[in-house]
Parts: C-alpha cells; structure tokens; sequence
C-alpha cells in the first residue's frame, strides 16, 4: 500500500483547525471550576461550586425539563417523517419525488431567524398560543432533514435483493418493510433520532421566538448571561451542555457505522 506523508501546509492547517476549535471549549471549561466570579487570568483557585449552585438552581432544571420533552418529542416526530420519505423517495415512483426532497431539505438553506420569523407570523395569525408546542412544531421542521439524509444514506445502501427475496416468497411490500427493511436500517434511525435530539435541544434561534412563559435551556442560558454575577454559573451550565451535546453525537455516529 502507497502511504504519503502530510505535507507541512496540510499539517499547519490541521493543528490549527483543532486549535481553533477546541482553545476555546477548553477556556470555558477552565473559567467553569475558577473560584473568581472574574474571568481573567490569573485564576484564584479551582472550585465545584458553581456546578453544585447550578444543580440546586430550580429555574435551571425546569429550562432543562422543557428542552428535554421538546427535543424527545419533536426527535421522534423527525425520524418517523424522515423513515417515511425516505422510503417513498427511494422506494416509489411519482412525479413530484424530486419536489418532495427539496421540501424536506429546505430548512438547511433557509436561516433559522427567517424561519423563526415567519413561523410566529403563522402562529399569531392562526391563534396559536407561543408554548413548548410550537416550539417542538419548528424543531420537527428543522430535524427532518437531519434524519432524511442518515436515514436514506443508509437504505440507499441496501441490498434490494433481499426485498425481492421476501417479496418472493409471498410477502407483501408492507409486510417486507416492517420485517426486513427496518429491522436493517434500525441503527440508522436510532442515530437519526439522536441527531435530531441535539440538534433540538441546542437550538436558540426558533426557541427564542416561539417560547412562551416556558424557556429552553438555551433561551434560559442567553437569558441569564446580562447577570455578571450569575456568569460563571451559566459557563458551568455552557460546558454540561457542550458535554452532553459531543456525547449524543458521537453516539450517533458510533451507532450510524453499524452495519
């Protein structure tokens, strides 16, 4: 096997990728354990209490409650819409196949503070109170092509042999889909619904505007950030959620590649 080494520009470029990226998380993290209540250098010392006030902060675990019920139900709404066109995508044929995939992929090209916009818009001319609700409207809205694209990447692979096999034998297609087909792509869902979830759970944008009297945890995050001395409680609150959101991730993608 050829193996070439990097050259010194794709290397320099590489290190300084992850500086960029990572310098900074690991800033945050530093300033969430200083005792000071200023962020500069130098620090006073390392401390958890920030984390303890932070956990025993009634208003921080409700915010939390509200992201984690809008991002389960609007995760599960995402994936069983992706599942299903992306079986009607590439499993049947009609005309408008091609304008049903730019429908379904429109929200990564439209800005989200356009979208946010134009859905309270909707919701104030139909009467529809700001709540969790509509938030979990716009996160299904946003999600969905998310899970379209794990979802029809992974049955875009699959062996159309073996639904001609069950087919065959007498099976209807119905009958192979919920016996053969899904079974096969079920870690591809599973990693689309994980995906959805953080996508969900991390979004400002359309939580900002379609809240009502129940913030998200990152609307209740922003919210708080004019408070200088409730600061470095919310940098602890900004690592545990950039902590929880690298977990889901990478359990997606771990669960994604299964085959």
């Amino acid at each position: 096997m050829n193996t070439q080494r990097p050259s010194v520009f794709s290397l320099t470029y590489y290190i300084g990728l992850i500086v960029l990226l990572y310098v900074p998380i690991g800033v945050l993290f530093v300033f969430s354990l200083n005792s000071n209540t200023s962020l500069s250098f130098p620090l006073e010392g390392f401390t958890l209490s920030w984390y303890q006030k932070l956990l025993a902060t009634p208003e921080v675990l409700q915010a939390a409650r509200n992201s984690l019920f809008v991002a389960a139900g609007s995760s599960l709404a995402a994936t069983l819409l992706g599942t299903m066109v992306s079986i009607l995508y590439l499993r049947y044929q009609f005309r408008a196949k091609n304008l049903l995939l730019m429908l379904a992929v429109l929200p990564l090209i439209v800005p989200y503070i356009v979208l946010a916009v134009a859905l309270l818009l909707l919701f104030s001319v139909l009467h529809i109170q700001r709540s969790l609700w509509t938030i979990g409207f716009a996160h299904t809205v946003i999600a969905l092509p998310y899970t379209l694209l794990i979802i029809s990447s992974r049955l875009a692979g699959f062996d159309l042999d073996l639904e001609d096999a069950a087919m065959d034998l007498g099976a209807d297609y119905l009958t192979t889909l919920r016996r053969i087909v899904l079974p096969m792509i079920f870690p591809a869902i599973v990693s689309a619904w994980l995906t959805a979830f953080t996508v969900s759970f991390d979004e400002f944008a359309l939580a900002l505007f379609l809240a009502g009297t129940q913030p998200t945890f990152p609307v209740y995050l922003f919210s708080q950030l004019r408070f200088a001395n409730r600061l470095p409680i919310m940098i602890a609150l900004a690592v545990l959620l950039m902590i929880g959101t690298l977990t889901l991730v990478f359990i997606a993608e771990r669960i994604r590649q299964v085959k």
